[in-house]
């Protein structure tokens, strides 16, 4: 089966990209003496998460509770959620714990103590991480507040929970402007861990850091014991401007058909942003636009005369730069998104290819999981 005779529009992986990817990462993680658990809400696919626990990974991570269902029912065993879960959840969470290893994050004394009430009535132990904003500030402890310390004690001596360590998301790294800041960001998240868990005195068997951008400096922390990117398998456009992969790497494109021709400079495409999304690109580099339209069916470059200028739900507008464009109704372009993770997010499967030719069918098993 050839490209051509997909129907459009739709989200292609480049196979040799996605094994290539996942060998680079873990071969890193690995050299540096460090454990791997990559974030499988990027794929959302139980095969390429048992591919990353072949290559060495020690588990996954999953973004939600439903996500985890999933991946449990495709016989993921190790599974941890980087997430505050909230006590309303406690039977999903046993259920869960029941059948494999699981672990979550708390980042709050009260919680963790409902968390550590409900355990003990039910004679159970729960595995958990303790968050800390690192300078994100989404969900974690303040480590720089006075009360940090006596905070990572009282939850670690909590009967019911098994402390396992301290756990960040430095997403700030997304925002990051130049390849020394990326790296600064790695080295002050690393410090902010080594320096809680020295004065809270409490045994840290993990300290686990997780985000692509930030992944190619975090892996030599001193301290750091676990890495959980997500992003690094597919790739896209953002971590191309945060120099976290290269165009080449981006394993990842949505195939999309010009649909209309209009006089003038503009191209439309069958692919809006019900396929590509509406989320920006960030990076060093400036990434205006929806996407980077390839130069060609098997080209990793991007057609520097087009810009992804406009999405509505079904359609791209497409603007051309300077001069003409070869493309004319019916043509087939690929597109590299500006976030990959949501992309997986809005398909029920994505097609495994090996240039222009298909490979097979891959289900998105746990799409849509947002419970």
């Amino acid at each position: 089966m050839r490209l051509t005779e997909i129907p459009t529009p739709a989200v292609l992986v480049e196979a040799s990209r996605l094994k290539r990817n996942l060998e680079t990462m873990q071969a890193a993680v690995k050299g540096h003496g460090k454990r791997l658990r990559p974030h499988a809400k990027t794929h959302k696919s139980p095969e390429i998460a048992r591919l990353q626990i072949g290559q060495g990974a020690v588990g996954i991570c999953c973004a939600k509770l439903g996500e985890a269902e999933v991946f449990a029912d495709n016989g993921l065993t190790d599974i941890r959620l980087p997430y505050p879960l909230n006590p309303v959840n406690a039977d999903r969470v046993f259920a869960l714990a029941d059948r494999i290893a699981l672990s979550f994050i708390v980042d709050d004394v009260a919680v963790a103590t409902e968390w550590s009430n409900l355990a003990k009535a039910r004679g159970r132990t729960l595995d958990i991480l303790i968050k800390v904003d690192v300078g994100f500030h989404r969900c974690g402890i303040d480590p720089h507040a006075l009360n940090a310390p006596a905070a990572v004690r009282a939850i670690a001596s909590m009967p019911g929970l098994t402390f396992r360590g301290l756990l960040s998301h430095a997403g700030h790294g997304y925002a990051a402007t130049s390849e020394q800041e990326a790296r600064a960001i790695a080295d002050e998240e690393a410090r902010i861990h080594r320096d809680l868990a020295q004065a809270s005195g409490v045994a840290c068997e993990e300290i686990s850091v997780g985000a692509t951008p930030t992944a190619r400096h975090s892996v030599s922390q001193r301290g750091v014991t676990e890495l959980r990117p997500g992003n690094y398998a597919y790739f896209d456009r953002t971590q191309v401007a945060l120099g976290a992969a290269t165009w080449d790497d981006c394993a990842l494109t949505v195939l999309a058909r010009v649909v209309s021709r209009p006089a003038g400079d503009r191209v439309i495409l069958d692919s809006g942003s019900k396929t590509l999304t509406n989320d920006g690109a960030r990076g060093f580099t400036p990434a205006p636009g929806h996407g980077a339209v390839l130069e060609d069916l098997e080209s990793a470059q991007p057609d520097a005369n087009l810009l992804v200028e406009r999405l509505s739900e079904e359609h791209a507008t497409v603007r051309v730069l300077n001069g003409e464009s070869r493309l004319a109704t019916g043509a087939l372009v690929r597109v590299i998104p500006n976030h990959s993770c949501v992309v997986s997010n809005l398909v029920d499967y994505v097609w495994l290819v090996d240039g222009t030719h298909v490979v097979s069918r891959l289900p998105v098993a746990a799409r849509g999981r947002i419970t």
